[in-house]
């Protein structure tokens, strides 16, 4: 599909007319209906600030450069090339180009690819690398080797814990750590303490977790892995019941309005607003704001569903139905709590232990306001298959 019939897709998806876009992103009305009828094409900038107005989450990014099949599903003599030239101990700059452009591949299909074929590609990928680190190479291509495998861990990691594979989980953050620090890298180093915070928070130990939030705080520097720890350190007091979210929240959202926008916003490791939505969403479900947290929610769901209604992140629109769930739930209307409970657990594309501690927190609002109840039951049971 061309990029003018994305965007005005994405356009009409979110209710804005050509006169909204153009005051969004600076651009000229008429400029923007000649891109959306063809008669012009667009420009990198025109497409990274057209994505970051309409929240397309890297879709018109992506269209512009007339790449996405290619993005989303690589053929295989370019993948058998590359693992060629690293068998081959090729460790050109078009080499370590390559690679680099295949883990954030893969780091951008995190939210929806199924989660054993994901770790077990880059598990092999981490092997590849590897293989080129035991062998004699110059000192950039083995600093770039060292980043290499510090996301491939990282990624490899997060999965792991989507699974349920704690210990293997904790062992590849580890060696993510390790790598990052060895190669000088402080955001992934401080992803590595990102992670430690996250295993914390979703096994509730919510004063471990800030503290691991802050140490990555402090070795990450100004970029997106320092806005998430600040989200994950909210995330975590707030359910101490600590007060001065909102500065916290406030001083994680200035610091996200410092960073351009991502390349690729759908990349796991990137930040982007609507990302911070999400987490400003479990913040105040949890602070009791539940007026904030239905508007984020429901932002969450609308920001993650393009305009074919497809879901570009299960994980978060998941998490975000719990989330109505509640508020459902508050409000005194316990069918609809239920089923949107129900709703968030259903098949697809999940971290486990975390989408698990969301809706264990339904479960105990459930019991509590509706105690007996066999709604109630019907939705312990469904968590329970879970």
């Amino acid at each position: 599909m061309s990029f003018g019939r994305r965007l005005q897709e994405y356009r009409d998806h979110r209710g804005w007319s050509l006169a909204d876009l153009a005051k969004a992103t600076h651009f000229s009305r008429s400029y923007l209906s000649n891109i959306e009828n063809g008669r012009k094409q667009p420009t990198d900038d025109l497409a990274r600030c057209c994505d970051e107005a309409l929240r397309a989450k890297g879709e018109l990014i992506a269209a512009a450069r007339d790449d996405v099949t290619a993005r989303l599903d690589r053929l295989p003599w370019q993948t058998a090339e590359l693992v060629q030239r690293m068998q081959a101990s090729d460790t050109s700059a078009q080499t370590l180009d390559a690679l680099q452009s295949t883990i954030e591949e893969l780091c951008c299909q995190y939210n929806y690819r199924d989660a054993l074929d994901l770790r077990r590609e880059a598990h092999d990928w981490l092997q590849h690398v590897g293989g080129l680190l035991r062998r004699p190479v110059g000192l950039k291509a083995h600093r770039e080797l060292l980043v290499a495998g510090g996301w491939l861990a990282l990624l490899a990691g997060c999965v792991e814990y989507d699974l349920g594979l704690r210990s293997a989980a904790e062992s590849t953050r580890t060696a993510a750590l390790q790598l990052g620090l060895e190669a000088g890298h402080p955001e992934i180093a401080g992803w590595g303490h990102e992670m430690t915070a996250w295993f914390a928070l979703t096994q509730g130990r919510f004063r471990q977790a800030v503290e691991a939030a802050q140490r990555g705080q402090a070795v990450a520097q100004t970029s997106s892995v320092h806005v998430q720890l600040i989200a994950q350190e909210a995330k975590a007091r707030a359910r101490l019941g600590e007060a001065g979210l909102s500065t916290l929240l406030a001083q994680g959202k200035e610091m996200l309005d410092l960073l351009p926008y991502p390349d690729r916003p759908d990349n796991h490791f990137k930040v982007d607003p609507a990302k911070w939505d999400y987490y400003a969403m479990d913040v105040h479900r949890i602070a009791g704001d539940d007026e904030l947290a239905t508007q984020y929610a429901a932002t969450v769901i609308n920001d993650n569903t393009s305009p074919d209604g497809t879901e570009l992140s299960p994980m978060r629109i998941a998490e975000s139905r719990i989330t109505l769930g509640i508020m459902a739930g508050r409000a005194g209307d316990l069918e609809q709590a239920v089923d949107h409970g129900k709703t968030g657990l259903k098949n697809g594309r999940q971290s486990k232990l975390h989408l698990l501690m969301v809706a264990s927190e339904l479960d105990r609002e459930l019991q509590h306001r509706f105690p007996g109840e066999g709604l109630v039951t019907e939705f312990e049971e469904t968590l329970h298959a879970v």
